[in-house]
Order: structure tokens, then sequence, then C-alpha cells
């Protein structure tokens, strides 16, 4: 069962990219904080193990398998939420992709698509489903998960920051355009986090805090996906209610300097 009390209590919420990372600890926050979860990877196994971890029960957690690159996936998504709860009051875009890091002149035109497909057609997908269904239940908040690569570029990596800049944009038109509807819409722009894929990229966590973490960072280290998911909460609940259109960067002071 659900937590009766809770920033997010009778909240109902959709969670993509959730099988492990920042997308798990969210969906453990949301839930820690009383809301229905809906948690969708393209991995549905991994989706399925987050919702396990959660504790939520058949009733307050579903978990689904789904590509945010394909329109019919995302409809699929919301179709399920809102018949699981009745209602959707919280998306999180969460789901994307990493491609190799390679100069601009080198990327292939295939895998400049499929990095927009996921990073940016994604969240444009599972919103468009999505906002019918809020509008008709009295609004809520969407949240696009960006990166602080969506305000500064990084080495190799031209076409994803492009999706993630595209994001905050996306952010504000949906706010201004859905304001009346009692929808908010915002971004969430995490730094350099901790994640296993980045502890495995740099071959260990001392190692991706060595040469990552510490020369990138103000405050000398990685972050934790919990500090992003307490983001997350922040942005899904009222406690953001006059928040809308823009970005909540958690970068620990990449973008400082």
């Amino acid at each position: 069962m659900v937590a009766e009390h809770g920033r997010m209590a009778g909240k109902k919420a959709i969670v993509t990219g959730a099988a492990g990372g920042i997308g798990r600890a969210i969906v453990r926050a949301f839930a820690a904080e009383g809301a229905q979860v809906l948690a969708c990877d393209i991995s549905g196994d991994g989706a399925e193990e987050t919702i396990r971890l959660s504790g939520l029960g058949p009733a307050d957690g579903v978990a689904m398998g789904c590509d945010v690159a394909k329109s019919a996936d995302c409809q699929a998504v919301v179709a399920a939420a809102r018949n699981a709860f009745g209602g959707i009051n919280v998306v999180v875009n969460n789901a994307a992709w990493f491609m190799p890091r390679r100069p601009f002149a080198e990327v292939s035109e295939e895998d400049w698509a499929k990095n927009m497909a996921v990073n940016l057609d994604g969240p444009f997908y599972m919103s468009r489903h999505a906002v019918p269904v809020m509008t008709a239940g009295g609004g809520g908040s969407i949240i696009h998960v960006a990166s602080q690569m969506a305000r500064v570029a990084n080495e190799g990596q031209t076409s994803y920051c492009t999706a993630k800049g595209a994001l905050l944009m996306l952010a504000k038109g949906m706010a201004v355009d859905h304001a009346r509807d009692g929808i908010r819409c915002n971004t969430l722009s995490p730094g350099g986090i901790a994640t296993q894929g980045m502890i495995d990229m740099y071959g260990g966590r001392a190692q991706a805090e060595e040469q990552w973490g510490k020369p990138k960072h103000v405050l000398g280290r990685l972050g934790l996906v919990e500090e992003i998911a307490a983001g997350a909460v922040f942005l899904a609940s009222e406690d953001s209610s006059f928040m809308t259109g823009t970005d909540l960067l958690i970068d620990g002071g990449y973008t400082a300097v």
C-alpha cells in the first residue's frame, strides 16, 4: 500500500527510464512520499525490479516495457496508468541514450537520429499523450530530466547537448501552453551522478570521482541518485506550486565556473 501521508500522497505518476540509476531512485522516492507509480523502461524486467524494490503493491505500482522513441509505446503507458490509477498527475521523462563520444563531424546520421528519438522525441511523445489525461484530471506536473550539458558543451557530445538543451525550451513552451490547464512543466538538470553506468565507464567509483567528480564539480564529488530524486519530488509535489517553465539545476557547481 502507498503511504497515506507524504508530499505526494494521492499523486499518480509515470516515470520513464526506471530500470536503474536516477529513474529507479525517483520511483523509490515517489513511493516513499505516498505516490502510485507506473515505472517503465526499455527493460521491462528492470522496471519490475524497481517496483519490487519500491515496496509498492500491485494496486499502487505497475511496471511496463516501453521504448519511448515509439509513440505507440508511450500511448500504451499512458493508457495503462490511467486504467490502473484512474488518472495521471505527474510525468517524469527520464529515459535517455548516451551515444559514444566522437567529434561532431564524425557523428553518423543514424546516431544523431537515435539520440533525438530517445532524448527529445520520447519526452514529446509521452507528454503529448499524457497532457489530455492530466488536463481532464485537473492538471499536474511534467518533468523533463535534462542535464548540466543542456547549458554547457562537452567535448564529443554535441548531439546529446543539443537534445538536452532542446528539453529546456520544450518545457518552457509546454508551460506557457498548458498553464491554464493546471499543468506545470519544468526541467531537472543533474550534473555528474554516480550511477552504475558512470562508475563502469571510468572503471570504478574511485576513478570516476578522480577523473570526473573532483575536477568538474565545485563541490568536489559526483552527485548521488538520491539527491536528484529529491529534486524530482520537489518538482512533482506542491512544494514547487509556483514553478513552471524553468530548470532546476542540481550539478554540484559544474556550471558555476
